[in-house]
């Protein structure tokens, strides 16, 4: 049961994370090539690095997000109200 509750949050929280990343994408992509004409000697910018840069965004979040839910699932509420 407690695991059932860890992938609801790590959805929730999952879609959050790759909202942000197709609003960024285009953004970035679109700002860093403007950006980037004002210079003489530039390079191209692919869409695919800022996919990269974001899926491992994504795969960091998911991670603390899991990592977190299961230490708290797992621990005493014993232990926590004896310290409050």
């Amino acid at each position: 049961m407690k695991y059932c509750q860890v992938r609801l949050l790590s959805k929730d929280f999952g879609k959050t994370v790759l909202l942000a990343i197709l609003i960024s994408i285009p953004l970035s992509l679109y700002l860093s090539n403007a950006w980037l004409d004002n210079f003489a000697f530039k390079i191209e910018l692919q869409w695919w690095y800022f996919a990269v840069t974001g899926l491992l965004a994504l795969m960091i979040a998911m991670l603390t997000v899991s990592f977190q839910s299961i230490r708290t699932a797992l621990l005493n509420p014993v232990e926590s109200l004896k310290s409050e």
